[in-house]
This record gives C-alpha cells, structure tokens and sequence, in this order.
C-alpha cells in the first residue's frame, strides 16, 4: 500500500492510500475514535445526502472512497433541505460527537433555547483562553436574552454541524459532519458566515426551492452565530475575537 499526504483534517491527518489491487482510498487518522465520525456519515447517507462511502473504521482510523466531481451545488443544496427536513424526539443526539477539537455534548433537551444555551455557548466559557470580558458578556446573554430571542420549540432537524465550503468535497460529497437534531436555523447561521468561501447561488436556488428560510430568520442569525464564533476563538486564538464582538454587539450586548 502506497500512502500520500493531502490537505485538510487540521484535527488529524489525512492520507491517499492506493492498495495493491488499484483501490485509492482516503484515510484518515484522528484524535478521536472514529466510530463518532461514521455516526454522523451513517445518518446524513440515510437522509438522502451524498456521503463517501465508509470502507472501514478501527480505533482513530477512518477509510472512506475516494470521491470527485463533476461538481453539482444544485443537487447539494436539495440534499441538505432534505436533511433538514428528518425530525428527530429531541433536540440532541443518541451520543456526544466532536466540533473540531472539543468535545459536543449532545445531550438531549426539550426545549430548543435550553439546549442552545446550555450545549452550544455555556460549554465554551469555562475555557482559559476567553477573555474575562467576553465570560462576563455571554455569561448575562445565557441568563435570558438568548433564550428570548430564540423559538421555544422549533422542528429538531437532523443537523450536519460543521456544514461550509470546506467540507463539501468537488462541490458534491458533504464529510466530517458534527450531527444532532437541532433547529436547522444553526446550520444555515454557519453556512452564511463566509464571505471569502460563500455557497454558490444554485446551492440557495435549490435549498430555498425545497425550504424556504422562515420569519424573523436574519434577527435570530447572530445568535446562532456564536456557537461557532466561540469555536473558532478556542481553535484559532484572539485573532477570532473580533467576529465574537461583532456577533455580540450586533445584539447590543
């Protein structure tokens, strides 16, 4: 077997492996068991969204199918309204997952704010590397303006997580899902964020035909914003701060 480092996998490393029968697959070796990432691949290939297809897993080693293009954003975006639309019980998950580096908790909740509060921005702040003000800040927005903002009891949609440009292989193979069930608005907040690597228009065209974005939508969007804005500043450093400001600011807090 022949290996060949490629790009990407900033958690682990990621290899082309080519066996001896002509077989090129994709390997990855990750900090965490790699049954959590088949998990999330097993639950979006059943939801109808194009996946590799998982060749084997053992420990902290994933072998997916190589995959490519011709790229299809329209077939994409369909897939991923699709996805939107598997309700789950709850909000959460059967098991706790990974966003990057850290450990998602997924425990499951009744009620979407709950959830969002405690599972999605509380978790963050006991980390060393959040500056005191910004503690203090998300602390006060945790005690009820979040909440107040955000519907009670949205649909729980199976969710993919970590859903940008990046993880959409030749603009067709959606990888590294972070998945629960829960208000699909947070996938669409964190797909929106780039404007250097924005979705292309047919992935909207096709997201929008299937299901449309709902009332009051761009009010609720920099709240489901820092979820991923206090990933970033634990992955990346103060250099992410200012996106965490502006998302809090944008809310006056």
């Amino acid at each position: 077997m022949a290996l060949e480092e490629v790009e990407g996998g900033w958690v682990g490393t990621t290899w082309r492996a080519r066996f001896a029968d002509g077989t090129v697959a994709i390997v990855k070796r990750t900090r965490f068991p790699a049954d959590g990432e088949v998990d999330g691949l097993q639950a979006l290939a059943a939801a109808g969204v194009p996946v590799p297809r998982v060749l084997g897993a053992a420990g902290r080693t994933l072998v997916l199918e190589q995959v490519g293009g011709p790229a299809d954003w329209g077939l994409v975006g369909h897939a991923i309204a699709v996805m939107h639309q598997v309700i789950g019980p709850r909000y959460g998950w059967h098991r706790h997952n990974h966003a990057g580096r850290f450990l998602q908790d997924n425990t499951w909740s009744d009620d979407w704010p709950t959830f969002y509060v405690e599972r999605r921005v509380r978790t963050h702040l006991g980390d060393p590397g959040l500056p005191a003000s910004f503690r203090t800040r998300l602390g006060h927005a945790c005690e009820g303006p979040i909440q107040a903002l955000l519907p009670a009891r949205p649909a729980p949609s199976l969710t993919h997580g970590d859903l940008w440009l990046g993880n959409v292989v030749a603009g067709r193979w959606v990888v590294d899902p972070e998945v629960s069930f829960a208000d699909r608005e947070l996938d669409l907040a964190y797909m929106q964020r780039s404007v250097r690597n924005p979705f292309p228009p047919a992935f909207w065209e096709a997201y929008t035909a299937e299901l449309p974005f709902l009332d009051g939508y761009a009010e609720r969007r920099a709240v489901l914003e820092l979820h991923h804005c206090l990933l970033q500043v634990r992955h990346f450093g103060a250099s992410q701060l200012p996106a965490l400001d502006g998302a809090l600011r944008s809310r006056g807090w």
